[in-house]
């Protein structure tokens, strides 16, 4: 059964510039550039009529692309850092978006995510790295950001229950519109009777 979660991707120029964020830090278990996404709803290990249902669900959400730029580091888990992180600069228009899927999801019953939505992309998962080291890189990589690049669509992702980090199969598509928001578009067909076959 695979776990699922609703993301948005994270264009070539973004993941190489994030990708130079790599080293300087033993004991971090880097993530892959292919990998790299931020993760708007997590829905973990679900029945394959459960995704159906989601996926369905997930067509009538209707939003406008904008413009993202990441910005800034950080870590998770301060007393014992478990993984390092590249920040969003602050986007109403992403908040919107994840929102938007976020009542979609409890309209179909599915509980509510206990975590509050903070957008990050993962770079490292970190094991038996001390506080003191984590610091000292993040201090050292403080001014990290990209150039704003643009969010044309949102993703339904699949992995594999392994240890983090991937690999990562983008199951369904959604453009967001082009023009204003509840512009409609032709909704793909959605078929996820495959999943993990």
């Amino acid at each position: 059964m695979p776990r699922l979660f609703t993301a948005l991707e994270i264009p070539r120029d973004a993941a190489l510039s994030l990708s130079l964020l790599r080293g300087g830090l033993p004991g971090a278990r880097w993530i892959d550039t292919e990998n790299y996404h931020l993760t708007l709803r997590f829905f973990g290990d679900v029945e394959g009529h459960v995704a159906d249902e989601i996926a369905n669900a997930l067509d009538r959400v209707r939003r406008r692309s904008f413009q993202l730029a990441l910005s800034g580091v950080g870590a998770f888990g301060s007393k014992k850092p478990h993984a390092l992180w590249a920040g969003v600069t602050a986007s109403p228009d992403l908040h919107a978006l994840q929102a938007e899927i976020e009542r979609t999801c409890q309209r179909l019953g599915l509980p509510a995510d206990a975590r509050k939505f903070m957008p990050h992309v993962t770079i490292a998962r970190l094991r038996n790295v001390s506080p003191v080291e984590v610091a000292s890189y993040l201090s050292a990589r403080g001014n990290f950001g990209t150039s704003p690049f643009r969010v044309s669509r949102f993703v339904l992702m699949s992995s594999k229950d392994s240890v983090g980090g991937g690999p990562y199969v983008v199951e369904e598509v959604w453009p967001l519109t082009q023009g204003e928001a509840g512009r409609s578009y032709e909704a793909p067909a959605v078929d996820l009777s495959s999943i993990g076959r």
